[in-house]
This record gives C-alpha cells, structure tokens and sequence, in this order.
C-alpha cells in the first residue's frame, strides 16, 4: 500500500508526517522489522533512552496532554495569526483561563505573541515544532525518523520549501 501523505496547510508547511502500512516485515528504509513477534528479541538489544531525552520528552506530553493547548494548537495552525479574543470565541472560555494556557505555550516557545494596540496576536512558531518532532522522532528505535508499533508506522520527513 503507497504511503498516505497529508499535505500540510498551515505555517508548520516545513514538516510532513507520514502514516505507512508496510506489507512486509522489513522496515522502508530496508532494515528488518525487529520490533515485530516475529522478531529477535529487542528489549535486551535496545538501546536505552537518554535521561535528559525522555526529561524533555515527559514536559512536552505534559505541556501538549491538554485539550485546550491542543484546541489553541490547532487553531493556530490553520491561521496565520489568532488575537485573544477570537481565541477566548472558539474555545467558549474566559480571557484568564485562555491566556494561562498561551503563557504555557509560549514559555515552550511554540507560539510567539505580537501587540498590536490592545490586542495580543499568537502564531505557531514553525522551528520550534520541528525542533519538538525531530526529539520525538530520536526517541524512536534507530533513530531513523520513524516509529512502528505493530504494523503501522508514523515517519517524519522534512520537507524543503521547493519541494511543495
């Protein structure tokens, strides 16, 4: 089956993520599937994940486990750029409540604030998520940009501007 690919629309255009579903045992980029039954057993061959790692990885899930920082998250990537308000209109939730979770997002640095008179304005801040998926990614086994649980995988490929 050809890998589906969701072209990105939004300001995280840089980035694509890629679901597979492989009809072999073998990995796309030609390396045995290990992590498979059929497999060796790799839990005595794994490598194991660095402290700092999975520190920075345990504060990223922390600060993205939230259905309001995803709502924000997801707004954000759809537009350009959201006021607080119109923010404060699509989550149905007070200006306090909406700014603490912004300050979250943006102390994580992935969102930027612009004053504009009395309006604040937040955008994606498109480095940043990558920076945030590529340490997701070099979690994984191998290293290799990809993640396979059972028989699907997730990769994770950075598109070049020119390529879209």
């Amino acid at each position: 089956m050809p890998p589906t690919t969701s072209q990105p629309h939004n300001p995280i255009e840089e980035q694509m993520v890629t679901a597979v579903t492989p009809k072999s045992n073998s990995r796309p980029n030609g390396k045995p599937n290990t992590h498979s039954r059929q497999g060796k057993d790799t839990v005595a061959n794994a490598d194991h994940l660095d402290d700092q790692l999975a520190h920075d990885l345990v504060q990223l899930f922390k600060l993205l486990s939230d259905e309001t920082r995803l709502r924000i998250l997801y707004f954000l990537m759809n537009e350009e750029e959201i006021n607080v308000r119109t923010l404060c209109e699509l989550l149905q939730q007070s200006q306090p409540a909406v700014s603490h979770h912004l300050a979250l997002l943006r102390g994580a640095g992935l969102i930027q604030a612009r004053r504009d008179g009395k309006h604040n304005f937040y955008r994606i801040m498109p480095q940043r998520v990558h920076e945030m998926l590529a340490m997701i990614f070099a979690a994984a086994p191998e290293h290799d940009n990809s993640i396979r649980v059972n028989d699907f995988e997730l990769t994770y490929t950075h598109v070049d501007s020119d390529r879209r």
